[in-house]
């Protein structure tokens, strides 16, 4: 049992920014494709983006294309997302997921984003 550590969320202004990381076991993160997602209450969690383990290769959700960037720093074992020209609409809490083959894997407890008018 692995589980990653999120930090760096807060409360911000529309037009803000945040860098979110997550921290893992690095004999595990140094294999995995890692991704970041989001939940608001009462929705459904919703992927964000995605790094694979070389970083190489990035997904993001459209709604976020152009504004967020993740990255990744393997001898930190450390996923970053980056998040800019924030919107209310990003409210939620953010989760880190060290992603297994299946679809499955290892969840971090989330880190809280606010974005406020």
């Amino acid at each position: 049992q692995v589980q990653p550590v999120e930090s760096g969320g807060g409360l911000v202004q529309a037009g803000g920014s945040l860098r979110l990381s997550c921290v893992a076991s690095g004999s595990i993160f140094s294999i995995s494709t890692m991704g970041w997602y989001r939940q608001a209450p009462g929705k459904q969690r919703e992927t964000v983006a995605t790094i694979t383990r070389g970083g190489g290769s990035t997904t993001y959700a459209d709604s976020v294309k152009g504004r967020f960037t993740i990255s990744r720093d393997n001898a930190k074992n450390t996923v970053y997302l980056q998040m800019n020209s924030l919107k209310p609409e990003d409210t939620a809490t953010y989760y880190c997921k060290i992603i297994g083959i299946g679809g499955g894997g290892y969840w971090g407890q989330g880190t809280q984003v606010t974005v406020s008018l």
